[in-house]
C-alpha cells in the first residue's frame, strides 16, 4: 500500500479542458486520451483470432463465429478472449466476456471500450 501511495504521488495525468456554460470551463481529466481506430481494432482482433492455435487463419473475417465457423469450443472461446485481454490491454468482465462468440462481439467490444490501447 505504501508503494502504491508513493507512485500515486509521482503520477502526472495529462488534462484537456473543454467549453461550458457560462463562459467557465470545465477540466476533464484522462490518463487515456490515445483511443484505438475501428480499423486498429479490427486487424488486431483478426491477428489474435488467425494466432490461436487450433484456428485456421484462411477461415478468419471480421464476422467469423468461434465455435460455429471454426470449430472451437467454449473454453478455446475463453482463451481468445483472455489474449485479446492481453492485446489491448483491458479487463473484460466475466458477465460480457461470455458473450464475446465472434470477432465481429470482440470488435464491437473492444472498439467502443474507453480504455483499450
Amino acid at each position: 500500500m505504501a508503494l502504491r501511495a508513493a507512485v500515486l504521488r509521482h503520477l502526472r495525468v495529462p488534462i484537456q479542458t473543454a467549453p461550458w456554460r457560462g463562459g467557465a470551463s470545465l477540466r476533464l481529466m484522462s490518463s487515456h486520451d490515445d483511443h484505438i481506430t475501428k480499423d486498429e481494432v479490427i486487424d488486431r482482433v483478426l491477428s489474435v483470432v488467425k494466432d490461436f492455435p487450433k484456428v485456421d487463419p484462411s477461415k478468419v473475417s471480421p464476422d467469423v463465429h468461434f465455435q460455429k465457423d471454426l470449430g472451437l469450443d467454449s473454453l478455446d472461446n475463453v482463451e481468445i478472449v483472455m489474449a485479446l485481454e492481453e492485446e489491448f490491454k483491458l479487463e473484460i468482465p466475466d458477465k460480457e466476456a461470455v458473450k464475446i462468440d465472434s470477432t465481429h462481439l470482440a470488435i464491437e467490444y473492444i472498439s467502443n471500450h474507453p480504455m483499450s490501447s
